[in-house]
């Protein structure tokens, strides 16, 4: 499926209109500050009913209005069209999901109706920044991906609140322990999930990485904070139960003395490495030079894509905002490269400058931004 319609209404700087895109997708080209990422933010809203940027629902709505509305129509290559939809009131602080025009019970039902995946400047920070960026990654990842995923961290997060409201209290040991199983078993859950996509998609990483970088492989590895597990155990879900336990019986008297729950999938991390011959693998998020820190960016936005793709059945919608801008020519061209190969899904990209619509032979239609408004070409 391919967006073929996006409405906009009150959504950031953005004019109120109507885009229709092609099926192979468009380059947006404009200054800064003109709203190109704004508008991307709007399709990529409409894949996790929240901001890629991190930002609150009520920044989303235009000064001066109470409601901003996103629609989407997503069209299939034999003509079945689907419709996606989202709306917030700032004054009730509501937000109301719909797709096909019906209400889902849980708005986590309704994600990932896009496919899209978005290729940010920013996302340097997964890699560069602390790790609650880097789960916050895997939880989106995985919630579009995995099953029950969602749902799993939403339970594991209620346990925890309930269990650092103890231990902040200085409540007794007895009482804090009570809450322990409900920790371990939704914790659990999210752990294995993560584990398994994590070495799941580890070579495709390190083959993007050196193919983007044109040089060594990277690595991309899972830390857990449970402690360690035999991976090849024939019941994995009960080995990380078994070392989560013992791990929260290791660190409870510190744990009482801070007042928080030091053991479970909130500690977790992601690792991201590069090959050296003859040496330790560089750690690229304390000693990466800010280029490798970009191509492991780039590698785990593409591992994502193809973790959608397999997940969906279909190539995803492939959102590039103004991705090329902090990149040398060859890591570029080796992006566009991997782009072109995908298989032709729809492709929408910002940038400032027309030079550097390079996708697709220069072919994709160009529209201008300007104030809020998009200009077709």
């Amino acid at each position: 499926m391919h967006l073929s319609r996006l409405k906009l209404n009150a959504f950031r700087n953005l004019e109120d209109q109507t885009l229709d895109f092609p099926p192979g997708g468009v380059a947006i080209i404009g200054d800064n500050g003109q709203g190109k990422t704004n508008l991307l933010e709007a399709v990529y809203y409409l894949e996790i009913f929240r901001s890629f940027r991190g930002a609150p629902d009520e920044q989303l709505v235009r000064f001066g209005d109470e409601v901003f509305r996103v629609e989407a129509r997503m069209r299939g290559e034999d003509g079945t069209e689907r419709s996606i939809a989202a709306a917030f009131e700032r004054r009730r602080k509501r937000k109301k999901v719909t797709v096909n025009d019906a209400e889902p019970e849980r708005i986590g039902e309704a994600i990932g109706g896009v496919g899209a995946v978005i290729f940010s400047p920013s996302d340097v920070e997964i890699v560069a920044g602390g790790p609650a960026g880097r789960r916050r990654f895997l939880d989106i990842v995985l919630s579009l991906a995995v099953p029950g995923y969602l749902a799993a961290v939403q339970r594991f997060r209620q346990v925890l609140f309930q269990r650092n409201a103890l231990l902040r209290q200085g409540t007794g040991a007895a009482m804090v322990a009570a809450w322990n199983e409900g920790l371990v078993a939704w914790g659990t859950r999210v752990v294995a999930a993560r584990a398994a996509w994590v070495a799941e998609v580890g070579g495709s990483f390190a083959e993007h990485y050196a193919r983007v970088a044109g040089g060594p492989r990277g690595i991309l590895g899972y830390d857990p904070s449970v402690g360690e597990w035999d991976a090849g155990d024939a019941d994995p879900a009960a080995a990380i139960a078994a070392a989560f336990r013992a791990e929260l019986g290791r660190v409870a008297e510190r744990e009482t003395r801070r007042g928080m729950t030091l053991v479970g999938p909130h500690r977790d991390d992601l690792r991201f490495e590069m090959e050296r011959p003859g040496a330790a693998p560089l750690d690229l998020r304390t000693y990466g030079s800010g280029g490798q820190q970009r191509t492991a960016a780039v590698a785990l936005r593409m591992v994502e894509a193809e973790t959608i793709r397999a997940t969906r059945g279909r190539e995803s919608v492939i959102l590039l905002d103004d991705v090329f801008a902090e990149l040398d020519p060859g890591r570029s061209r080796r992006i566009i490269d991997w782009i072109e190969g995908t298989g032709g899904g729809q492709v929408i990209l910002t940038s400032p400058k027309a030079s550097d619509v390079e996708i697709r032979g220069g072919a994709l239609p160009r529209w201008e931004m300007r104030d809020g408004r998009v200009r077709e070409g």
